[in-house]
């Protein structure tokens, strides 16, 4: 369970980093070059694809921060876990779910579900 949760980490940490050069890096080590990534609001191929869409989110949600909500659980080439979007130590924003397909360590794939949004 420890290369989930490991997995889970990095991608938890790319949506938390700011600064773009340590992000391409971070996404590099962490999503396949042809990786696509699907959530209800929004979806990107590529890591290109995938720094764009975690830029946007940054500049939408300013000091909020990603952090891993319990053990991830996988087995064979799939993963998931929860993930909450908040104020750093506050209460949680947004809450969700994804989904992930693994290749050779790396995500090739991520299906995001929201499970708690703010009311409108």
């Amino acid at each position: 369970m420890d290369e989930f949760n490991d997995l889970a980490d990095r991608y938890i940490a790319v949506w938390n980093e700011t600064d773009a050069a340590k992000r391409q890096a971070l996404i590099a080590s962490t999503f396949t070059a042809d990786t696509h990534f699907l959530d209800p609001i929004q979806e990107g191929s590529g890591r290109d694809g995938i720094e764009a869409l975690v830029a946007g989110v940054q500049e939408r949600f300013p000091g909020l921060r990603f952090r891993r909500a319990g053990a991830a659980d996988g087995f064979r080439d799939r993963v998931r876990f929860r993930w909450e979007l908040a104020p750093e130590g506050g209460e949680a924003f947004v809450e969700g779910t994804d989904f992930g397909t693994i290749a050779d360590g790396r995500l090739a794939a991520v299906t995001g579900f929201f499970d708690r949004l703010p009311a409108a």
